[in-house]
């Protein structure tokens, strides 16, 4: 019973002391990130790290994209004006003296509108190219993320079903233990719904960005090209309602795009802040800004946990075998066993007790297997009277409570590499250093790429409604034959 209690009490403070082993939030505080303007605090740098809960960082971070969000505002108010002067001067029927223009600023502007219309649709396909290319990054990214969380359920599960297993083992003879199991196991349960409630409520909330984000790049782009092409169409039939029409919705679409050009900048920002608090946790676990994410990252605390559990069991099963080599000389006329040759012990000695099965001999049984081998010393009612002759020697109550205990302690060094995984993170270390060596480069790469496109069409786009209302200006009042690039001249 006290080796049983020393080995569980022993978990149970591993379990409880570890805390969460995700928490809600993804707190960070540290240096990985850069100090930036909060709005929220009268543009006071933010300093306070990468923390997905805290709004000053969304603020910072999103406040990046300022540049995005100022030419939009800026062009935007432009064509407010713009389109307030000319209903302005339509409703008052002023008119100007129609100018005249030489024959080759008609084809000079012909070829500039045309030659800007092919710039902008090669812009819109590298920003739908580079929108598709982002959103299967960001997919793998959130997969791998999400995936460290899946993997720690079923560690979880696992050790919870093993545990389940121990305290019905248990029961019968040793009730607090029992009950000590049960109270971890319910801990563990609620760890094992924290993380599904982790996983399904921010998977939800990642895809829902993520598809946000590309719908609203996707939409833009699209409904601009289709703007594109149809302008290419009115500028060989100089039909001037058109010409109206057309720079109304481009010039919209231009401050949409300048808007996306501010967030794409954003989520590059954002990109880089992850791949950067990732990469300062893989230099400095200890110390990096992401270290509140694990609870467990102290190793020493870890370590000296697992030795906590691994000593009991080495020194009962060392003492087990000590016992059973005893009695193989005496007893069971046994001569060429000895301690190591018994129950195998995957426990190395102190001071680590490090789990290594590998150091069993190879004679060695497994201790779930122990009952099995000590079955024919035990004396079983129907045998009573024949027991000593046959040196049976082990009564049936204590081989059934032998069988409880060998099988509840076999149960635990099975589900020991779990724990450890477990009291190390193993999951989710293993999941940042894959986002850190095959993920990040290509992610921050991707986000990049996707600004970079977005921002040449946004500038493109100025030029071209600018052209565009120049265009109308040239042509107004003057008479066009079909697809003809000069005017037909006044008689």
């Amino acid at each position: 019973m006290s080796i049983a209690n020393g080995i569980v009490l022993n978990l149970i403070l591993l379990l409880l002391s570890s805390g969460p082993l995700f928490s809600q939030k993804y707190l960070v505080s540290g240096s990985a990130v850069p100090e930036r303007p909060d709005p929220l605090r009268q543009f006071k740098s933010y300093s306070g790290g990468y923390d997905l809960t805290n709004k000053h960082y969304w603020a910072s971070a999103a406040f990046t994209g300022i540049h995005g969000y100022a030419v939009a505002g800026v062009w935007m108010i432009c064509g407010l004006a713009f389109g307030g002067y000319a209903i302005l001067k339509n409703l008052t029927g002023a008119s100007s003296a129609v100018g005249q223009h030489s024959d080759s600023s008609y084809v000079t502007m012909f070829f500039l509108i045309l030659m800007f219309s092919l710039l902008a649709i090669v812009a819109t396909g590298l920003v739908i190219a580079a929108n598709q290319s982002c959103l299967q990054r960001t997919r793998k990214l959130k997969a791998t993320v999400l995936g460290a969380g899946d993997t720690a359920r079923r560690t979880i599960r696992k050790v919870t079903a093993a545990m389940d297993q121990m305290q019905k083992l248990l029961l019968p003879y040793d009730p607090k233990t029992a009950d000590l199991l049960n109270s971890t196991h319910l801990r563990l349960g609620h760890e094992w719904r924290m993380i599904g409630k982790f996983t399904g409520k921010n998977g939800r909330i990642m895809n829902a960005s993520i598809q946000i984000s590309y719908i609203a790049n996707l939409a833009v782009v699209t409904v601009n090209m289709a703007f594109l092409v149809a302008a290419i169409v009115l500028l060989l039939l100089h039909w001037h309602p058109g010409f109206v029409i057309i720079i109304f919705f481009c010039w919209t679409f231009t401050v949409l795009c300048w808007v996306l050009t501010g967030f794409d900048f954003f989520f590059h920002t954002f990109a880089d802040d992850t791949c950067l608090a990732l990469e300062d946790f893989e230099q400095n676990p200890q110390y990096s800004s992401l270290s509140s994410v694990l609870p467990c990252t102290n190793s020493s605390h870890a370590d000296k946990v697992l030795v906590g559990i691994g000593r009991p069991v080495h020194n009962s099963i060392r003492e087990m075998n000590s016992k059973l080599t005893e009695y193989a000389g005496v007893v069971l006329r046994i001569d060429e066993l000895n301690e190591n040759s018994i129950v195998c012990n995957p426990f190395s000695g102190e001071p680590n007790y490090r789990y290594m099965p590998e150091k069993c001999s190879k004679g060695a049984i497994q201790i779930g297997d122990l009952p099995r081998f000590l079955s024919k010393f035990t004396c079983y009612q129907e045998n009573a009277g024949s027991c000593e002759s046959e040196g049976r020697f082990i009564s049936e109550a204590s081989y059934t409570m032998i069988w409880a205990y060998s099988n509840a302690i076999q149960d635990l060094i099975n589900i020991f590499p779990d724990l450890q995984s477990l009291i190390h993170c193993s999951f989710v270390k293993e999941a940042f250093s894959n986002m850190v060596l095959h993920q990040c480069r290509p992610f921050r790469a991707s986000t990049r790429r996707l600004w970079y496109c977005m921002l040449s069409l946004s500038i493109v786009m100025v030029v071209w409604v600018l052209l565009w209302a120049a265009k109308a200006y040239q042509d107004r009042q003057r008479a066009f034959s079909l697809c003809s690039i000069i005017p037909i001249p006044n008689t």
